[in-house]
């Protein structure tokens, strides 16, 4: 049974998610608004949105070694309100350079924080004994869709205006949450086991594909739905953020069920199902003749994606029970390969054909994580679970 520190805890964890949620939604929707103001090609765009996720698999590393010995909590009340201020800078950058260091800022931070925030959630659901990540992302979900909502409302209004305020808000949450998150010492077990900070890498191989996997129909999505909007459907203003804001939507209803759908079907199954609609969703954002359909599309995309990276995360942190946090961060790193890969390939895809030909990688990769769910199943081997 849960105590009221454990409930504490849970609680600044789900505010951490959602400032997280918020900030990466704010950023990323005004890509194509960044490029129209800074005059990006699509290759250009393209090696500048490269510099995130290099530089947040920087920080992801980075957060693994420090976490072990220092603890998620320290560096989360640290790097949440640098990339709140790195949005900031990126949305009142007067030319290129200055973007590129705000993006370069943004990855390292943002890197830091997605390995932390998803440590805590593990040490939380150990706690708890019980599956509860989904619910975590689902409000990541919820505030990112929040940040998409924002932006196509206030779309008439001046862009620091738009960024300013849910930034605002992000670095009093973070403030807020900090002291509450758990500690190094409630991070880790009971277990007799020695701490090494060693996790061998064979065990969490498919959990790293299908993050990867994930990330490359993620990063299609995040950089590249406005400018699908914009460029090949023709969208407004307002319209052009409904794309994401579907995406996000359909993920926050999916993760909103996700806990109790894995415990009832297990971890495989519920990842194998959703590897198979974001296939159909991708086929959808390919062909879809009008708006609408677009729309319904990349929801489903989301819809299909929502229950992976939860998935991840927790089968990583039955792969490590003395909770070191370093299977973790190592998951969290494919989150940026895959990001780096789906940047690189829609937008380079996009650039020599057109984008609608690009959403065709992210199809492909996503009936991989079919094939990849099997190794999400905690099955007996040997005698022993992979519980560990």
């Amino acid at each position: 049974m849960s105590s009221p520190r454990d409930r504490q805890a849970r609680i600044a964890t789900f505010v951490a998610y959602a400032v997280q949620g918020l900030s990466f939604a704010t950023l990323l929707v005004q890509t194509a608004t960044l490029q129209d103001r800074h005059r990006l090609d699509e290759g250009s765009l393209t090696l500048l949105l490269l510099v995130v996720p290099v530089f947040a698999g920087v920080g992801s590393l980075a957060a693994g070694s420090f976490a072990h010995r220092r603890g998620s909590k320290l560096m989360l009340r640290v790097a949440q309100p640098v990339v709140a201020a790195a949005v900031m800078l990126a949305g009142v950058a007067p030319d290129v350079p200055v973007l590129l260091v705000a993006l370069l800022l943004f990855g390292l931070a943002v890197g830091a924080v997605d390995a932390g925030i998803n440590m805590q959630g593990v040490a939380v659901e150990r706690r708890y004994g019980r599956a509860v990540l989904n619910g975590f992302h689902s409000m990541w979900s919820v505030f990112s869709l929040a940040g998409a909502l924002w932006a196509s409302w206030a779309a008439s209004l001046d862009l620091v205006v738009i960024m300013g305020v849910p930034m605002a808000l992000a670095v009093a949450a973070s403030l807020y949450a900090g002291p509450r998150l758990c500690t190094l010492q409630e991070e880790k077990t009971e277990s007799t086991l020695p701490v090494t900070g060693r996790q061998p890498w064979r065990p969490i191989m498919p959990l790293c594909l299908a993050m990867a996997f994930l990330y490359v129909g993620d990063a299609a999505v995040s950089n590249f739905s406005t400018v699908f909007m914009q460029d090949v459907m023709a969208a407004g203003p307002a319209v052009v953020p409904l794309a994401y804001a579907a995406y996000q939507g359909a993920t926050l209803v999916i993760r909103l069920g996700g806990d109790v759908a894995v415990r009832r079907y297990g971890p495989a199954a519920i990842v194998r199902i959703g590897g198979a609609i974001a296939t159909l969703g991708f086929l959808g954002v390919v062909l879809a003749p009008n708006l609408p359909l677009t729309v319904v599309a990349f929801g489903l995309t989301g819809m299909g994606l929502a229950v992976v990276a939860p998935q991840s995360f927790s089968a990583a942190g039955r792969l490590d029970p003395a909770g070191t946090g370093v299977a973790v961060a190592r998951v969290n790193l494919f989150n940026y390969v895959g990001f780096i890969v789906g940047a690189a390939l829609v937008g380079g895809i996009a650039d020599a054909t057109d984008m609608r030909v690009a959403f065709g990688a992210p199809l492909v990769l996503a009936a991989v994580i079919v094939v990849l769910a099997r190794g999400f199943e905690p099955a007996v081997r040997g005698g022993a679970t992979a519980r560990g």
